[in-house]
């Protein structure tokens, strides 16, 4: 969701969706728990790349300062609103079905693997005690 930020109140909607994106695609959030951005840049914010890190950090300042009138009001939210949708677009290809998947076959590969090396095993202790 790209919008163009109208007023201070946007801002911290923004900053909320990025911070949301990031616990979602890295981790970093417990179940039902939605931290600020600048928490969540805090935890997990080392897994963005450098460049973004530097606007998600811009945009979490921001949401800081937009709490305050007026400072809110000498923000620039052209800026910002590129930023957020800088964030979004790194920080959206990847949807929630697709991360659900990608764990469930990490977890049956695992689980491959060590069938894997049991049956070898077993096939090993059967030829040297000499049951093959």
């Amino acid at each position: 969701m790209t919008r163009n930020a109208t007023g201070p109140d946007d801002i911290r909607d923004m900053a909320d969706e990025v911070s949301r994106l990031i616990a979602a695609r890295f981790g970093g959030a417990r179940r039902g728990e939605r931290p600020p951005l600048s928490v969540m840049l805090r935890r997990r914010g080392g897994a963005l790349p450098r460049r973004l890190r530097k606007q998600a950090l811009a945009l979490a300042q921001a949401d800081e300062m937009s709490a305050q009138p007026k400072i809110a009001r000498q923000l620039d939210l052209a800026g910002l609103s590129r930023i957020h949708q800088a964030l979004v677009l790194h920080l959206q290809p990847l949807g929630e079905l697709s991360r659900w998947q990608g764990r469930a076959i990490g977890f049956a590969a695992s689980v491959a693997l060590g069938l894997l090396v049991l049956a070898s095993v077993v096939i090993w202790i059967l030829l040297w005690r000499g049951y093959l």
